[in-house]
């Protein structure tokens, strides 16, 4: 029986992506601190992306924009323009998918490739690298690391450790040396939690974390200890795979001062309630569960949910519902940020043989999405919401779970509650408590 080759895989990671968007398309920003993710130093909400100027002070994503502004106070600060990101996005993911059929997004700036069954036409992975490197370029005039390995875990820590423009490749059978001398926290699965424990048994570096013994660790984390093993010594055969359906798609919005303004609230919650129609459409599904997300002045969150009595994809049943979530929980009350979420999530054409659906509205609504996909968000909006500074609901592609915490960051979520080491993972919600 002939064994397998070794696979090939490839991590691309755009570099500061939005940041370098930005710096592209505006000559006088290039080689100048570029934070992307407000308004300015003084707005509330996080920073999204900082080119690699502005690193040289301690700006990073997820941190709060006030104290990037503190570290960098001659940084440019520039609000998120989703829908040119997006766009960007798409080009790139395109260009990858001349390589080979297996491409798995991840985020929008970074993907996995299987490039195992293109190396006939391609040559090796190097090779495909640098190809992808230039063709990518070419294409939107914006560089991107790669890390080549033979596995998903490998490839990703090696795309990260020479930005910019970085290439690293790690050989079969190397995995566990490429490994052993780098810091705990590059590893998947290690926390700050984590990260900490591991300490107290000495581990400062993954190989550290090889050489203790699994049965330590399987007592100390339970059956996560035997995986961090095998992540510690390069092991992981997680294929390369179209990226999973989204389990939810929701919106937040942190205002720039608390308001207990009725009207301002009520506006909000509809932008939201809009957006995530918009985004549950382009995703062709329809949710059956509402859910609303308040933070008041002193930070206490509250999030309240209701199931539909038939699934939608439209703006109004989504905003009526968000609306009587909301009202007994905000009345008298400084409210920092908001958000509606959309769960429950199934096909449009299954979902639709139980739903009611009004044929002349649905026209009216493709019309306007259609609008939008041409011209941009703002090409058309509702009256009630002409001049609101509401962020554009521009997330209007399927996202996953991480895909979601990214763009949190991107429209300006509330200070971090909890943190990865990449500082990704931006907010934590409690549990959901239903009302009905």
């Amino acid at each position: 029986m002939t064994q397998a080759p070794p696979r090939t895989i490839l991590h691309v990671d755009l570099d500061a992506f939005f940041a370098a968007v930005e710096q592209r398309d505006r000559p006088e920003l290039r080689g100048k601190p570029v934070i992307v993710g407000g308004g300015g130093p003084g707005d509330r909400g996080v920073v999204s992306t900082a080119s690699y100027e502005a690193r040289v002070f301690g700006v990073h994503s997820a941190m709060p924009l006030r104290t990037a502004g503190r570290l960098c106070p001659h940084g440019i600060f520039l609000p998120v323009d989703g829908a040119k990101y997006q766009a960007v996005s798409r080009d790139v993911m395109a260009v990858l998918k001349r390589f080979t059929p297996a491409v798995e997004p991840i985020s929008i700036d970074e993907a996995f490739l299987d490039v195992t069954g293109s190396q006939k036409m391609f040559g090796d992975g190097e090779q495909i690298a640098r190809q992808v490197k230039d063709a990518v370029r070419q294409a939107v005039d914006l560089t991107i690391s790669v890390g080549v390995a033979q596995t998903k875990l490998v490839a990703k820590i090696a795309s990260d450790l020479r930005k910019p423009d970085g290439l690293v490749v790690v050989p079969p059978g190397t995995e566990a040396e490429f490994l052993a001398p780098l810091e705990i926290s590059r590893l998947w699965g290690v926390g700050a939690k984590s990260a900490a424990v591991l300490r107290e048994y000495g581990v400062r570096t993954i190989g550290d974390l090889a050489a203790l013994p699994e049965d330590l660790l399987v007592r100390r984390f339970g059956k996560h200890g035997a995986s961090l093993v095998d992540r510690a010594r390069g092991l992981d055969d997680d294929p390369v795979s179209g990226r999973d359906p989204a389990k939810s798609i929701g919106h937040e919005h942190t205002f720039d001062v608390d308001t207990s303004d009725p009207e301002v609230i009520e506006r909000t919650l509809l932008g939201m309630s809009e957006g995530v129609a918009g985004r549950l459409r382009d995703s062709g599904v329809r949710a059956t569960t509402i859910t609303v997300k308040i933070r008041d002045t002193s930070f206490r969150t509250i999030t309240r949910q209701r199931t539909l009595p038939d699934p939608t994809d439209l703006t109004e049943p989504i905003f009526r519902t968000a609306l009587e979530l909301a009202r007994p929980e905000v009345r008298g009350t400084r409210i920092r940020l908001l958000g509606v979420t959309a769960s429950g999530l199934g096909e449009r054409e299954q979902l639709a043989l139980f739903g009611v659906d009004d044929p002349r509205r649905r026209r009216a609504v493709e019309a306007a999405d259609a609008v939008r996909h041409r011209f941009g968000e703002r090409a058309i909006t509702r009256a009630r919401l002409v001049g609101s500074r509401l962020p554009a609901p521009f997330e209007r592609d399927p996202m996953t779970p991480v895909d979601a915490r990214a763009f949190a960051a991107a429209v300006g979520a509330d200070e971090p509650t909890d943190r990865s080491a990449d500082g990704d993972d931006i907010d934590v919600d409690p549990e959901i408590e239903p009302i009905d």
